[in-house]
């Protein structure tokens, strides 16, 4: 099982360094009054931690709103 994670790592890693250096070009990205200048694969970084990052308040607030189920009472 630790090669396994071992590996799988290793390839996630290989994977990214890949889509790092082949989106390496600036491109400019508008939000609201904003315009930047920045690397493609530093864009798609942020987007997918601010996804992630949503995704994790999601849960933990769907997770506070609900209620433990109530113990089942014998007669």
């Amino acid at each position: 099982m630790t090669r396994f994670k071992l590996a799988l790592g290793t390839i996630l890693l290989l994977l990214t360094a890949l889509i790092i250096l082949q989106n390496s070009a600036p491109v400019e990205t508008k939000f609201l009054f904003f315009s930047l200048v920045l690397p493609q694969a530093l864009l798609l970084l942020l987007t997918t931690l601010t996804g992630f990052a949503l995704g994790v308040i999601a849960v933990l607030l769907i997770g506070r709103n609900r209620r433990p189920p109530e113990p089942k009472r014998s007669l």
